[in-house]
């Protein structure tokens, strides 16, 4: 397996030279580029910025998962940091397996995982103005348990989903985190007053 996270320009056909075999069947490419726009807003470029330890545990991670759970041979997933032009290579995954189908669903899986998992983020600079943006919606049918997806969302900042509870403890911390005052009944050391 290839996994990092680079300050310069991406290999990429390198990358998918080298990932190729005998055995293989199948090589299955995403090349994630820079646009020139988004929601039609011109784009002028891109910065990237990550918590570069935890990424990139996070993308060895989902490289093995994608093994495991998809039955390829190997994965390649490489992302670049700083500052990117339009059709500069963000992100390659370069998937290898003795069958095609494997090979395009553990590519998908690892896309749309890692945009929503892995703490990478992405400031879009427009002609009229700068946004960090957030991770494209996670495709239904597709992967996370709805507790990962819960937790990823609590953390980029999103409300909790309504029907979904948080233990009272849980809640309470994240909302003193968040420098609410303590709710009332609620003792300093975080447990329930009974009246």
């Amino acid at each position: 397996m290839r996994v990092e996270i680079v300050n310069t320009v991406i290999p990429s056909d390198a990358i998918v030279a080298e990932m190729k075999a005998g055995s293989d069947g199948a090589v299955c490419v995403f090349d994630g580029i820079v646009r020139d726009n988004t929601r039609g807003r011109k784009t002028l470029h891109l910065d990237y910025e990550a918590y570069f330890d935890m990424a990139l545990e996070q993308m060895r991670g989902l490289a093995a998962e994608a093994v495991t759970k998809f039955g390829v041979r190997d994965v390649a997933l490489v992302h670049r940091l700083g500052r990117l032009v339009v059709g500069e290579t963000s992100v390659l995954i370069v998937v290898a397996s003795a069958h095609r189908g494997a090979a395009f669903d553990a590519c998908r899986w690892l896309i749309d995982t890692l945009k929503k998992t892995v703490p990478i983020w992405k400031k879009e600079q427009f002609v009229d103005g700068a946004i960090w943006a957030d991770g494209e919606p996670f495709p239904e049918g597709i992967g996370l348990s709805r507790a990962a997806e819960v937790g990823a969302r609590v953390a980029d900042g999103e409300p909790f989903p309504e029907g979904i509870g948080l233990s009272r403890a849980t809640e309470v911390g994240a909302r003193v985190a968040d420098g609410e005052p303590v709710p009332e009944g609620i003792a300093a050391g975080g447990s329930e007053t009974r009246r």
